[in-house]
C-alpha cells in the first residue's frame, strides 16, 4: 500500500499534473501499472480519509489544551513508530515544520497503514502528504520538502 501511496504522490501530486477525479480510472491505471486491487482500494481509501481529515474543524485527538503537553505515545504507536520515527516528529515539531494537529494527522494516517514494515522514510512520506494535503501548511511543506532534499544521509540533529 505504501508504494501506492508514494506511486500517486510522485505522479500527480508532485509533479503537479492534474489528479483524475474518477475512482475507476484512477484503479484501472494502478493495476496496469502492476499494483493489487486490494491494496488500491486500501490506499485509496488511505486517501480519503487523509482528506476527510482536512475538512473537518479538528484533528483527531487533539484538544486546545495539547498544544503545550507532552506527546504520549500509545503502545500501538510506539510498535510502528519506533524511537527514530518519533524523535523525527518531536525534531519537525521543535523547528515548527509540524504543529500539534498536523503531527496528529501524520500518526492517524501511519497507524491506518497495512505496512509490516515502517521506517523513517516511510514516515517521511506521509508527512509531506499530510502537510501537502492540510490547508495552510505550504510553508510547513516547502520547509519539509528542502530539509528531505536538502539532506545528505545522515543525523537530523
Amino acid at each position: 500500500m505504501m508504494d501506492i501511496l508514494m506511486y500517486l504522490f510522485e505522479t500527480y501530486i508532485h509533479s503537479d499534473v492534474d489528479l483524475m477525479v474518477d475512482q475507476d480510472e484512477l484503479s484501472e491505471e494502478l493495476l496496469r501499472a502492476g499494483f493489487h486491487q486490494d491494496d488500491i482500494y486500501k490506499a485509496l481509501n488511505w486517501l480519503e480519509k487523509l482528506a476527510a481529515l482536512q475538512e473537518t474543524e479538528t484533528t483527531p485527538y487533539v484538544h486546545s489544551s495539547a498544544v503545550t503537553s507532552m506527546r504520549v505515545y500509545t503502545p500501538q504507536e510506539m510498535v510502528r513508530l519506533d524511537v527514530t520515527c518519533r524523535g523525527f516528529l518531536t525534531y519537525l515539531e521543535q523547528i515548527h515544520v509540524l504543529g500539534a494537529d498536523t503531527r496528529e494527522m501524520v500518526i492517524d494516517r501511519v497507524m491506518e497503514l497495512e505496512a509490516a514494515d515502517f521506517c523513517l522514510d516511510d514516515l517521511k512520506w506521509i508527512i509531506l502528504m499530510v502537510l501537502f494535503n492540510a490547508p495552510g501548511n505550504e510553508s510547513a511543506y516547502s520547509q519539509m520538502e528542502e530539509l528531505l532534499y536538502g539532506m545528505e544521509d545522515g543525523n537530523i540533529h
